[in-house]
């Protein structure tokens, strides 16, 4: 005998009702677990972004230092700006920094073609196309339409290789200028970058502060020169080495300083600025002005 149709009414609304119940827990448990999803995911974003900030605080801490360190009155405590890396730590951060004094860097608009070339040469260049390169940079700041003997490059030749541009005929404003000028590539500029500077103002650099590599071009021997200079230690008291010319490979410091400087947290994120700085602020308060200002990060 088949049960009443009340029945089986009532039945199936409750077993609609249970579903819908069970549609809704499911609805209710996927809005939980995303909810829960997104904080989780913003607490790690959180996280990173605040140890990314402490990395980077690390890393502007140890600007601070160096420039103390290069400054300080006592000629023994004294950093010498000539590339070698100090270690540092700051926090629960290990700091490396290395600054190098602007006045030992090839001035792109002060150097003759044979320093450029020379600087070229040490730095893997095949001799003819440094020579172009160097003629190249001249070209781009002397301010007429002539070209270099060894080649170079004025408004014509910019056009030829689908430049538009042209030469600027003005000095370089920055070192980054570097990589509109024909011939040069991001590769190449990236490897000359490290010994040039627009802010020396000097046709010959300072050799108490020049890498291997620009003593090389000056016809200097640049490794055995940055091995002595490394060797001495200020706090020694003995007198700083030199040159067979006299010239000190300790020199006056201009005020103006290329540094890098990487922090390394315990956790594993680094933190890299890479600066160029002068002392004294624009401002009341300013200790150094900053002239070029790169940042970089390594996340964990």
């Amino acid at each position: 005998m088949s049960a009443p149709l009340a029945t089986r009414t009532g039945d199936g609304a409750r077993g609609a009702a249970l579903l819908l119940v069970l549609w809704l827990i499911a609805l209710l448990a996927a809005v939980v677990g995303a909810f829960a999803l997104t904080a989780r995911i913003e607490q790690m974003q959180g996280r990173v972004l605040a140890r990314g900030l402490a990395a980077e605080g690390a890393a502007r801490a140890g600007i601070e230092y160096a420039l103390t360190r290069v400054n300080a009155s006592d000629p023994r405590r004294q950093w010498q700006p000539d590339g070698r890396p100090h270690a540092w730590r700051f926090a629960d951060a290990e700091v490396e920094v290395a600054l190098v004094d602007e006045n030992g860097k090839v001035d792109l608009n002060q150097a003759d073609a044979t320093l450029l070339t020379e600087l070229l040469n040490r730095l893997e260049v095949e001799p003819q196309a440094a020579a172009r390169l160097a003629s190249a940079i001249l070209d781009w700041r002397d301010p007429d339409t002539l070209t270099q003997p060894a080649g170079g490059g004025e408004d014509a030749d910019y056009a030829s290789a689908g430049r538009i541009y042209g030469a600027k005929d003005a000095e370089f404003e920055s070192v980054a200028e570097l990589e509109q000028v024909l011939g040069f590539t991001p590769a190449l500029y990236a490897r000359v970058r490290p010994h040039v500077t627009v802010y020396s103002g000097r046709q010959r650099p300072d050799p108490a502060f020049a890498s291997a590599e620009v003593l090389d071009a000056m016809g200097l021997q640049g490794n055995d020169l940055v091995a002595q200079r490394r060797q001495w230690n200020p706090e020694s008291g003995q007198p700083a080495p030199g040159l067979p010319t006299g010239e000190s490979l300790v020199g006056s410091q201009s005020g103006t300083y290329s540094i890098d400087s990487r922090a390394r947290l315990g956790d594993g994120r680094e933190a890299v600025l890479r600066v160029v700085v002068r002392t004294g602020g624009a401002g009341p308060g300013m200790a150094y002005t900053p002239l070029r200002w790169e940042e970089g990060a390594s996340p964990r």
